[in-house]
């Protein structure tokens, strides 16, 4: 309000700028609220925002000594001293003096005090006796909390506390009620959101509103964007909206199985609306995991819808592009759902997309899976190459032991094959000694065949010469 008054041409040269942010449409949604609260704020003249506020305006206007000091002036001295502390072993004095200096300019508080001291005490005493009467009644709603005992000399004054809890939950009830005619009875969804927001939700509540107004939308026949322009202007308002948003997401997609199909089809078009509007953040996608093992049948669906109305909204083009980013973050985001970590897990992914028709976002799995071989050989022989490095680096520190333990079994080798020679030759003298009669008739019966082939080619050598 100072600033209007003292500079109104600063301030609507200023406020002109942000009209002009608002026509050309290149800031957030977000800052565009903010600009719009702040014309509505000028507009009301600064009333809520006062230069000064009444329980600080303490010195009168014509007892005020203003001290009016140009940035421009000569001779301004900095006193940079000022910013050290100083022990001042004068302080009680210099406070005694600035409490008679403040005496004078606002006067004295002591003589208010004693003069409410009077009326205080007749009420203090009529309050004592209220409370000597209540303490003898029973109360049925609430709980009665006994103070810890005193000595004797303070029995009389005892007291006893009520506490009144509301098991109930009818302040719960009573706000699910008016959310709920709140969204059914507005005309329009600025007007929605506008009596939403000013009903004061209390912090740790935001999953009141968020389930009433999913309930809401998937009781509707067919999807109505109603629902999904109030859920994308509570994400842009606050930061808790949002993450609240983020929860339900995770929620819904866990418990999707649950719904019936128009439920599931209304739920999945609102979500895919606060996300192509880039109301909620895709981080939510992450607890999406595309495999056999991990989905429903319910939960395909959900995905399908998804993914269907965001390439309708933005186009497959843009869609690709989000998808295969190169920013880390957002890898680990779409890591579950474009997986790459299994080829079974990869093939599936590839099947699914490319059955619900949006084939082009699985050029990369299908590039991935060309070469997932190459890439599987590769990381073979690393690990291979890294184990025997292992080996390597193991065998070296075991040379000395393995020298130890082969001179040692020289030694005992050496022993054995002495012994074994002695074993050995006296096996062989036993089989030399052991030669029987047969043996000598066999030999004998050899001797006779080869005599009678001698002759039989001497005779035949002698036919051919005389021939």
């Amino acid at each position: 309000m100072a600033l209007n008054e003292s500079s109104p041409t600063g301030i609507h040269a200023i406020m002109e700028r942000f009209r002009n942010l608002l026509h050309d449409g290149r800031i957030g949604r977000r800052v565009q609220y903010k600009i719009e609260e702040m014309m509505k704020i000028r507009k009301n003249r600064f009333k809520e925002f006062p230069a000064l506020e009444e329980d600080l305006d303490l010195v009168e206007s014509e007892e005020q000594i203003t001290f009016e000091l140009g940035l421009d002036d000569e001779g301004l001295e900095k006193e940079e001293h000022l910013d050290v502390f100083r022990f001042d072993p004068n302080w009680s004095e210099n406070e005694n003096d600035w409490i008679e200096i403040r005496r004078e300019i606002i006067g004295d508080d002591n003589s208010d005090a004693s003069d409410d001291s009077g009326t205080g005490t007749e009420e203090e005493s009529e309050e004592e006796d209220d409370d000597s009467d209540s303490d003898d009644e029973d109360d049925e709603d609430g709980v009665l909390v006994a103070l810890p005992e005193e000595p004797s000399a303070y029995s009389a004054n005892d007291k006893q506390i009520t506490e009144i809890r509301d098991m109930s939950e009818t302040d719960l009830i009573n706000l699910r009620r008016t959310i709920y005619l709140t969204i059914m009875s507005s005309a329009t969804f600025e007007e929605c959101s506008h009596k939403l927001s000013k009903m004061d939700i209390p912090i740790g509540k935001e999953m009141e509103l968020i389930n009433m107004l999913i309930e809401c939308c998937s009781q509707e026949r067919t999807f109505l964007r109603y629902y999904g322009l109030i859920a994308a202007r509570f994400c842009l308002l606050h930061r808790r909206w949002s993450g609240a948003f983020h929860e339900a997401f995770i929620v819904q997609y866990n418990t999707i199985h649950r719904l019936e199909t128009n439920k599931l089809r209304n739920v999945s078009k609102l979500f895919s609306h606060l996300l192509h509007t880039d109301s909620l953040s895709w981080s939510c996608l992450s607890a999406i995991h595309l495999n056999e093992d991990e989905t429903t049948s319910s939960s395909r669906i959900f995905l399908k819808i998804l993914i269907q109305e965001m390439a309708e909204a933005i186009g497959i083009g843009t869609l690709v592009k989000r998808f295969e980013s190169d920013d880390p973050e957002t890898i680990e985001w779409f890591k579950e759902i474009f997986p790459r970590d299994n080829p079974r897990k990869t093939r599936y992914a590839i099947n699914f997309f490319t059955s619900i028709g949006l084939g082009p976002l699985t050029d990369g799995l299908r590039e991935y899976l060309k070469n997932a071989p190459k890439i599987i050989m590769q990381q073979a022989r690393e690990e291979a190459a890294r184990l025997k490095a292992l080996e390597n680096e193991n065998g070296s520190d075991s040379d000395t032991s393995s020298v130890v333990s082969s001179s040692s079994s020289s030694v005992s080798s050496s022993s054995g094959s002495s012994s074994s020679y002695t074993s050995s030759s006296s096996g062989s003298y036993a089989s030399s000694s052991t030669y029987t009669s047969s043996d000598e008739s066999s030999y004998s019966k050899h001797r006779k065949g080869r005599s009678r082939s001698r002759k039989s080619r001497s005779k035949g050598g002698s036919g051919s010469g005389s021939g």
